[in-house]
């Protein structure tokens, strides 16, 4: 037998039953996973003959070190099905947990076994149960909190939940918002307060702009006019010279 770091074969002490030896990966010594078979016939984990292959100098059989082409590999399908119906015990066993299962069922029973050891779904708390303890931890658990299941939308503590009543928590919402709404009807009011002093203030600009506009028009009307009479003055003196 070929001692080497274990990959990725199923551990032999998980199954009910001892495992046929022509099931047992000879790298990493578990059950195959995955099982491939190189050319020379020879049969192994996938992770652990492409392992081998990169770790070693040579790519090389580990049994009987023949050449061994990666592209040569073949995945077993069917006998990968024919593990995947091997009963084992639950992983959760020296928990407690009495079920056997076929190995293609491990991962959906672990996702609802009773005895499998899970973190506090509540924020803030890290302490680690068992599935079927999380109800009666839930009880204690001092950061707990969820939604008020009336519907009110009010996240709740055991610090709040005994003292919550909907109503009142849902009239503090409402006046809550119509305090904001005056604050914000006053606060555009304000403004347009300014911006109709602005408005007045640029209005009181133009028409000042304007009576200076008209008052230079008069001014260079007078100077034409004057211009004017000064030049048919001066024609009508060099006519009587």
């Amino acid at each position: 037998m070929i001692y080497f770091l274990r990959f990725g074969g199923h551990d032999v002490e998980l199954f009910v039953e001892t495992p046929d030896y022509d099931l047992i990966c000879t790298i990493c010594h578990g059950v195959l996973r995955c099982p491939v078979r190189a050319a020379c016939h020879h049969i192994f984990c996938k992770k652990c003959i492409l392992q081998w292959l990169k770790r070693c100098r040579q790519q090389t059989c580990p049994c009987c070190r023949k050449p061994v082409n990666q592209s040569l590999i073949f995945v077993m399908f069917k006998l990968s099905k024919v593990i995947g119906r091997l009963k084992i015990k639950c992983k959760n066993k020296i928990r407690g947990c009495p079920h056997t299962l076929a190995l293609s069922e491990q991962y959906c029973h672990s996702m609802s076994c009773l005895f499998q050891l899970i973190p506090c779904p509540y924020q803030g708390c890290r302490a680690q149960l068992l599935r079927r303890d999380l109800d009666a931890h839930a009880r204690h658990c001092e950061h707990w909190s969820q939604p008020c299941h009336m519907g009110c939308g009010t996240v709740l503590s055991h610090r709040t939940q005994a003292k919550h009543n909907c109503y009142r928590q849902l009239r503090h919402e409402y006046e809550a918002r119509q305090r904001n709404h005056r604050a914000i009807a006053a606060a555009l009011r304000r403004k347009m307060r300014r911006m109709q002093s602005t408005m007045a203030d640029m209005k009181r600009q133009i028409g000042l702009i304007c009576e200076s506009l008209e008052v230079m028009d008069e001014l260079e009307e007078v100077e034409e006019e004057d211009l004017g009479q000064t030049s048919g003055s001066f024609s009508s003196s060099n006519s009587s010279s």
